[in-house]
């Protein structure tokens, strides 16, 4: 057999080469290998894409150590307690606070303390009468200006939005109380924040008439030290340029006098800006620059820390700062040796 195919392949090769002679049976098989070895790289790529299948997904069997993690809980079912979920208050949201009255203080320098008005306070704590505090009473301090309430029977959201002037969602905003209803329950406190609140037993007020100066009538007696107007830095101290002391603090900070007189001038000046001034006894005057708004009026008797004013960009300044100023007669002094 493998002589006929080897007499058939020689018979084919002299049939061939009779037609194109030797050489042009030597060109042909040259050029047939020439294509062959050019065409292996496409034909491997070919064959690579055709062997390429979708692998097939084995089915797992989850073993009791893996359960925990294969198996995700529903959306709607309990959280794992490994989880902890906790809320976070907001940044600019302090809690409400207890705090004990000692020597010296009072609601205006509890106030001006905590940022906060008197009234709101004095609302808290269910205190009509500014002087109805006492040494070593609680104080509960609420978290920012507005109205701690608790929450009576037959009380709505909405009666109680009503009652303070407020928008119901203020109340259901700040007390989360859209998802969580329960805290605007009966017995629950709320916090109403920018709530109307109403107004406390004003101090007795001086019948003479007010001027500026030493003559505006009688003066309470001074009670120590100056109390600083505010809890701020200095940026400039008293000198023979400078009339007074600087103490920068956030803009619309409570200003509070530092000490009980009465008020003998309030408004605007060149340079100082919005200014009020307060005249003690010993022929002490103290005046409060540079502020945003005045809070007390000329013949007004006030207390050592109620907030008359507060921190400003009024007049010629560089920054939120009052420029707290002191005269004993005529003469400048420096509040700081007061």
């Amino acid at each position: 057999m493998k002589h006929v195919s080897f007499v058939a392949l020689e018979g084919s090769s002299s049939y061939l080469a009779s037609m194109v002679g030797v050489r042009g049976l030597r060109l042909a098989l040259n050029t047939s290998v020439a294509v062959l070895v050019l065409s292996l790289p496409f034909a491997a790529t070919a064959a690579s894409r055709a062997s390429t299948v979708a692998p097939t997904i084995a089915a797992t069997t989850v073993t009791a150590t893996d359960a925990s993690r294969a198996q995700p809980a529903a959306r709607g079912g309990a959280i794992a307690g490994s989880r902890n979920p906790v809320t976070v208050p907001a940044e600019s949201t302090r809690s409400v606070q207890e705090v004990t009255i000692h020597e010296g203080d009072t609601l205006a320098t509890m106030a001006n303390y905590y940022d906060v008005s008197v009234e709101a306070i004095a609302f808290a704590n269910g205190i009509t009468d500014v002087h109805a505090v006492q040494l070593g009473q609680q104080l509960v301090i609420p978290p920012a200006e507005g109205a701690l309430y608790t929450v009576k029977a037959g009380d709505t959201v909405e009666s109680i939005a009503g009652r303070f002037k407020v928008d119901p969602s203020v109340i259901l905003t700040f007390n989360r109380c859209y998802f969580e209803p329960e805290r605007c329950a009966a017995g629950e406190q709320v916090f109403v924040r920018g709530a109307a609140l109403p107004a406390l037993q004003e101090p007795e007020r001086v019948s003479v008439a007010v001027l500026r100066g030493p003559s505006i009538g009688p003066t309470p007696p001074r009670s120590g030290r100056l109390a600083w107007p505010v809890a701020g830095v200095i940026t400039q101290y008293f000198w023979a340029g400078h009339t007074g002391v600087d103490l920068a603090a956030p803009y619309g900070t409570g200003i509070g006098a530092s000490d009980d007189g009465v008020v003998s001038a309030a408004g605007w000046v060149a340079v100082g800006g919005l200014r009020v001034c307060v005249q003690h006894a010993g022929d002490l005057e103290t005046c409060y620059y540079h502020t945003s708004a005045v809070y007390a009026s000329v013949g007004q008797q006030v207390s050592r820390g109620q907030i008359i004013a507060a921190i400003g960009l009024t007049g010629v300044t560089t920054g939120p700062h009052v420029h707290w100023e002191c005269k004993l007669g005529n003469r400048f002094v420096s509040c700081l040796d007061l």
